[in-house]
């Protein structure tokens, strides 16, 4: 799969906090910016787990939609519903068509989910995708390397989308922000 492009999602764990963040731009192409503060961060299963897209819009849709029917069948396991959504993501000819990334986390594990097959648990806690996924996540891993007890996982996340707005066309200031 190839680069998703015209957003930002960032996700972090720390210090028993975890946030995740995302813009609000949504972009026709690579020219017009359609809506500013759409969102792409929510909350599923009954407000436990976190889910943030990139990519198509409506793909995206039909990926969350798939992912919560796999935590309700799953009683909230994280870990097997994304397993088990990655499997059929990949398995389907058309689910293959879909052109998005995930990221879900609870308060113990974080996730990418990917149409390839992937499920990705990162080694230090953050996670980034989209457009905007390396500018977030290199300063997200400075934050979090050098917070110490000074900022909390909103703040890191925060700031993390903040400068990737900074850098990316298509990462706006719309930021949607939720913890755990």
């Amino acid at each position: 799969m190839g680069q998703i492009h015209a957003t930002t999602i960032f996700a972090v764990h720390h210090k028993g906090e975890c946030a995740m963040a995302g813009d609000g731009q949504v972009t026709l192409g690579n020219a017009v910016v359609m809506k500013h503060t759409a969102k792409k961060v929510r909350r599923l299963f009954n407000g436990k787990v976190l889910a943030g897209f990139a990519g198509s819009v409506a793909d995206a849709f039909t990926l969350f939609e798939m992912f919560e029917a796999k935590l309700n069948e799953y009683n909230g396991n994280l870990q097997r519903a994304a397993v088990e959504v990655a499997k059929q993501w990949r398995g389907d000819k058309m689910l293959r068509q879909l052109e998005a990334m995930l990221l879900v986390m609870d308060q113990s594990t974080l996730l990418l989910v990917s149409g390839t097959g992937e499920v990705i648990e990162p080694d230090d806690g953050i996670l980034a995708i989209g457009s905007g996924g390396n500018y977030a996540l290199s300063a997200g891993r400075a934050l979090k390397k050098h917070a110490g007890d000074h900022l909390s996982a909103k703040e890191i996340a925060e700031a993390a989308l903040t400068t990737a707005a900074d850098i990316c066309v298509f990462t706006n200031h719309n930021i949607i922000l939720e913890a755990l």
